[in-house]
């Protein structure tokens, strides 16, 4: 596969310590916080330096080694114990993406039973965390690619790329999959208000790599398909529910309306890591509230008539009738018929 697209890496482990490239600064600066610290973890997780339910799930891995690291200088036989606050706090940072539980949960699964200095073990799961996410990128990239048309043209939603992951992306892995092979003609992008993540971090990412794309706000969406200048949506995904049903981005579910108004496809690509079969659907996806001060400022500045109250849903959740297909590394899933009982299966 033609990997020359992949050159972004949000999250590193160097010397010890914890890279994160502050994706708050993006696009004007490339900062890189360096973190040694599992408060800090937790703390650039919900304070969205780090974002994207696969990027958040490995960052929290590390956070896991960080604190192991600490609390065994302190004390060899207590040190576990001396951790389980530091987990539970890593958990509740970001609580809609699965892929937070089930990376600290695969972490746990590894503490030894006995007084072994367990730091050597614990990096090699998180980096393993890491190079799973990335090598199921490239599968879902190849997949994804293999549904598309020639000469498509496609819009995608917030920001599912190497940002939102250990590298290379989920909806722009079948992107950057889809451009390298000559299918994918036109790339869209919207806005993602609040936070602007399609215009900070994804036309970032592409322009990175040289691949054109183009910004709309997220009201500008009808128009385009109406005026057919669009074939298929294809998005990311923070948790998916045992019937299909997915949460993502807030926005997201009103695509996939306007999609199958107009006949355009909707693709979600995502990682079964993100698949949660103890959730029969979307109803029980608990969907985080961010501050209104996201939606009333700009950089600490008001953009709103003072008095005005907002609401700040972070996500939505799209029905599994107007998916077309769900995109794993295990296989692609046509959720209104089989919901994700061949991915659990494979799994």
């Amino acid at each position: 596969m033609n990997h020359k697209y992949d050159t972004v890496r949000p999250v590193n482990w160097h010397d010890n310590q914890l890279h994160l490239l502050d994706q708050r600064k993006l696009p004007h600066e490339q900062v890189t916080i360096i973190l040694e610290q599992v408060s800090d973890v937790t703390q650039a997780i919900k304070d969205m330096v780090v974002r994207g339910a696969p990027a958040i799930g490995i960052t929290a891995a590390y956070g896991v080694v960080l604190a192991a690291k600490n609390a065994y200088a302190k004390s060899p036989t207590d040190w576990q114990t001396l951790i389980t606050n530091d987990i539970q706090k890593l958990s509740q940072a970001r609580p809609t993406a699965i892929n937070l539980v089930w990376a600290l949960k695969r972490m746990q699964s590894k503490f030894a039973t006995n007084n072994a200095d367990p730091i050597a073990t614990l990096l090699q799961e998180a980096k393993q965390i890491h190079q799973e996410d990335i090598d199921a990128n490239y599968k879902m990239g190849e997949l994804g690619t293999e549904l598309l048309p020639n000469n498509c043209r496609v819009l995608t939603h917030c920001n599912a790329g190497a940002l939102a992951t250990g590298g290379y992306g989920t909806a722009l892995g079948v992107i950057r999959s889809g451009y390298a092979a000559g299918k994918i003609t036109e790339i869209y992008a919207d806005e993602t208000r609040p936070w602007l993540q399609g215009s900070r971090l994804t036309a970032w990412e592409l322009l990175q790599n040289k691949i054109p794309v183009t910004l709309l706000v997220e009201g500008a969406a009808a128009s385009l398909m109406r005026n057919k200048m669009v074939d298929w949506i294809i998005v990311g995904s923070d948790r998916i529910t045992a019937n299909g049903d997915v949460a993502n981005k807030i926005g997201t579910y009103a695509l996939a309306v306007l999609a199958r108004q107009h006949g355009v496809k909707f693709m979600v690509v995502a990682p079964t890591s993100t698949v949660d079969m103890n959730l029969t659907d979307g109803s029980q996806v608990e969907i985080e509230a961010r501050a209104t001060e996201e939606v009333l400022t700009i950089d600490g500045k008001n953009i709103a008539a003072i008095g005005a109250k907002a609401w700040n849903p972070s996500f939505d959740i799209t029905p599994a009738e107007f998916i077309d297909f769900i995109v794993t590394e295990k296989g692609v899933v046509e959720p209104r018929s089989s919901g994700m009982d061949i991915i659990d299966n494979a799994v």
